[in-house]
């Protein structure tokens, strides 16, 4: 008997497989990181449809559980299509579907991880949202296990002027502890304060965004890359060069 199931899913990775196939990574909010075979997805009505960032509604089916199986999807928001007029969209957009495809494990529900990624895209090229994209990696590491401490400074216990961060534990540090040992610190952008948690994030600077980039990168690359041999997504390096000055 065979095993299927149907959910919402956004496209994280294509390729092809085979003449006329294509192999898809999903983000689904029940089945988690999902791959499966699209027979025809190497076709014309294919390649419009298989794009990275797309949201489609997807059905699953194969013999066993732990086989490959095949998708049939139908698609719901084109918004890889929409990112197309911006190039800097465009690269988050492949950042985003690329950071999400090498991180998560395969068959795992994170539901909150999928929200927060159907959000930004739903948000793509609106103002601000080089620093919702931030936002979602923080998200992301803090799905994973390793979340941050923003909210109070680890040496003092203050709240206020919180300006670093402590490459080892992730937890804020005032400028005033941090003075002995700045050149050791990770830098805390503006946006990413909670005594500035209600200032808009409309005219974040890209200095602001690169430090913010820079400080989930750091961690990504302690907690998830360099353990498993791995390389941050060059996609997510050529975003990060976007911000560079």
């Amino acid at each position: 008997m065979a095993i299927s199931w149907e959910d919402q899913g956004i496209i994280l990775a294509v390729r092809r497989f085979g003449e006329h196939d294509a192999i898809i990574t999903l983000l689904t909010p029940t089945q988690g990181r999902h791959a499966g075979i699209v027979k025809g997805g190497s076709g014309k009505r294919g390649r419009s449809l298989l794009q990275p960032g797309n949201l489609v509604k997807a059905w699953w089916r194969a013999r066993l559980d732990e086989h490959l199986g095949t998708f049939t999807v139908e698609g719901l928001r084109p918004f890889a299509a929409d990112a197309m007029t911006d190039a800097n969209v465009l690269a988050g957009l492949s950042a985003l579907c690329a950071m999400a495809e090498t991180t998560l494990p395969e068959r795992e529900p994170h539901a909150e991880v999928y929200r927060h990624t159907l959000h930004l895209l739903e948000h793509l090229s609106m103002p601000g949202w080089e620093a919702h994209y931030v936002l979602w990696e923080l998200a992301l590491l803090r799905d994973m296990g390793y979340g941050l401490d923003l909210t109070i400074c680890a040496a003092t216990g203050t709240r206020y002027d919180l300006t670093y961060v402590s490459p080892r534990s992730g937890r804020a540090v005032s400028s005033g502890a941090a003075a002995p040992y700045i050149d050791r610190m990770l830098a805390l952008p503006a946006f990413l304060r909670e005594e500035n948690a209600a200032v808009s994030t409309d005219n974040v600077s890209a200095a602001d965004i690169a430090q913010g980039l820079a400080l989930t990168g750091h961690f990504f690359e302690t907690h998830v890359f360099r353990p498993h041999s791995r390389q941050e997504p060059a996609s997510r390096a050529r975003f990060v060069d976007r911000f560079k000055s």
